[in-house]
């Protein structure tokens, strides 16, 4: 998994020093939307070990996700508003598989194997499917740097986690 480093706050856009994606326990987990909740998921984000019965799908639905709304509501950041919960989108790595989840905490895995989230996003995936064949680490390196390219709101350092 890959991310940027860039922090956009209106028209301008700073390179940060923190990173947008980190190791929680056996979770690689790349966000958007905002520091804030990226750093509650790095260092409060708490989830309970997958049972022996349970498929990793079923595991991050009914654990994972719940383990995050519980830290983003705890720490501030879920919004509640007629009713319902906002949160924001990130993606996590967990066994070989990579999830999508968005602001409603709806978890999605898709077919091609691959994703990508915020401003950069769109780039990022079309780069991601013309460079099919390329090492892994490679074709993120390339993607992001795709991205960059095309979006203001995409800038160097980037940076790559693998399990």
């Amino acid at each position: 998994m890959g991310a940027d480093s860039a922090g956009a706050s209106g028209w301008t856009v700073r390179a940060v020093r923190s990173s947008k994606i980190f190791k929680v326990g056996p979770f690689i987990i790349g966000h958007t939307t905002s520091f804030r909740m990226g750093e509650i998921l790095q260092y409060h984000l708490e989830v309970e070990p997958q049972k022996e019965e349970q498929t990793d799908y079923e595991y991050m639905v009914c654990c994972f996700v719940e383990a995050v709304r519980k830290a983003l509501k705890e720490y501030g950041f879920a919004k509640v508003e007629n009713n319902v919960e906002e949160g924001g989108d990130f993606l996590v790595g967990y066994h070989g598989h990579l999830y999508s989840v968005d602001d409603d905490f709806q978890m999605t895995e898709h077919i091609e194997g691959y994703d990508a989230c915020g401003c950069g996003g769109g780039f990022a995936l079309g780069a991601m499917r013309a460079l099919e064949g390329m090492s892994p680490k490679e074709r993120i390196k390339r993607a992001l740097g795709i991205a960059a390219y095309f979006s203001g709101g995409v800038m160097p350092p980037f940076h790559i986690l693998s399990e």
